[in-house]
């Protein structure tokens, strides 16, 4: 078999994965007891997305979505609720595009990019904010914190 064909039978089955994703979403619910709540939208086209974690030790032990949207978005956070569900935040703070495009699979266009990214948008940016209350709180120190903003600002 060509490679063109085998390359065009590959986008056929992870476009099957975002449809299934987006039909059948992976963990969309509201866990109880969260310890991290964060919510973003795409005002170009009206997607949302409401992020749920349980966080216990800098270990993401559940996690959960809400949200509406188109399939490229809905579909990107089921795969990534997947992802870093038993992850460590230090891990998941060095998540970029890249980790996205690859679960997806398949080229996205440049008017798709801000749904297919606005799942780790909503990750990135909750994480900054939970860090930012617990600096606040006392549960990190100062270095931690700063160290935290630079992580971000590297992968944003």
């Amino acid at each position: 078999m060509n490679q063109k064909i085998i390359g065009i039978m590959d986008q056929e089955i992870y476009q099957e994965n975002i449809i299934d994703h987006y039909k059948n979403p992976h963990n969309k619910k509201v866990i109880n007891d969260f310890t991290l709540t964060h919510q973003e939208l795409n005002p170009l086209c009206g997607d949302k997305i409401i992020l749920y974690l349980k966080i216990v030790n800098g270990v993401i032990k559940n996690v959960s979505f809400q949200g509406d949207g188109c399939a490229i978005s809905q579909a990107s956070v089921s795969m990534l609720t997947d992802l870093i569900m038993g992850k460590t935040l230090d891990e998941v703070k060095t998540y970029s595009e890249k980790e996205i495009y690859h679960l997806l699979g398949i080229p996205i266009s440049h008017t798709r990019q801000k749904c297919a990214l606005l799942s780790l948008k909503t990750l990135k940016r909750g994480l900054v904010i939970f860090e930012q209350e617990q600096f606040e709180e006392g549960q990190l120190d100062k270095g931690q914190l700063e160290e935290e903003q630079q992580l971000e600002e590297k992968h944003a």
